[in-house]
């Protein structure tokens, strides 16, 4: 499924949600493998199958590289465990815990197998997407000691919303057929 065929899918009150995936999926901010690393990364954090699908074969087709999938695959699995973890510390009134070591791996962030600046956007995304302000502000301090400009950071949350928004609608409208 491409991502024309993902936007015939969704109802007639998401024209909005259309129209953006459109206009994304056309963004020239990013580069392309930041764009569609974002878009991946993104649907895999939301975890809705024909998103995913429709994203990746978008991605592919647009050029994607499978190394630069396998790392925004790696984003949203690394974030969807330092999400939770990081979001739990900042809402914890408990501050010995943000005293402690993590100790979880996190060996991908170090070595994403991708440009670090690519890494972090897409972690950037997934941080939205997951909800976790403490990684966000880390990760948006990354991209900014690597000079990367506030509307680049701004797609690749702009895609993190639209993706997250379309993957809900579709599993809503999916549920209210059953």
């Amino acid at each position: 499924m491409s991502l024309d065929a993902l936007r015939e899918t969704l109802p007639a009150y998401a024209k909005d949600l259309s129209l953006n995936l459109s206009s994304l999926g056309n963004e020239t901010v990013l580069s392309d493998q930041q764009k569609w690393g974002c878009f991946v990364a993104s649907a895999h954090a939301v975890g809705q199958r024909s998103v995913i699908a429709a994203v990746e074969a978008a991605a592919t087709a647009a050029g994607l590289t499978e190394a630069a999938a396998t790392g925004a695959k790696a984003a949203a699995a690394i974030m969807g465990m330092n999400n939770v973890y990081y979001r739990s510390l900042h809402l914890l009134s408990n501050p010995e815990y943000r005293t402690l070591p993590a100790r979880l791996r996190m060996n991908v962030i170090a070595n994403p197998g991708v440009e670090k600046v690519d890494f972090e956007l897409w972690c950037t995304a997934v941080s939205a997407i997951n909800g976790c302000g403490m990684c966000l502000d880390s990760h948006e301090a990354e991209l900014k000691k690597h000079g990367v400009p506030t509307q680049n950071i701004q797609a690749a949350l702009r895609i993190a919303a639209v993706v997250n928004a379309v993957s809900r609608v579709i599993q809503a409208e999916a549920g209210s057929e059953g």
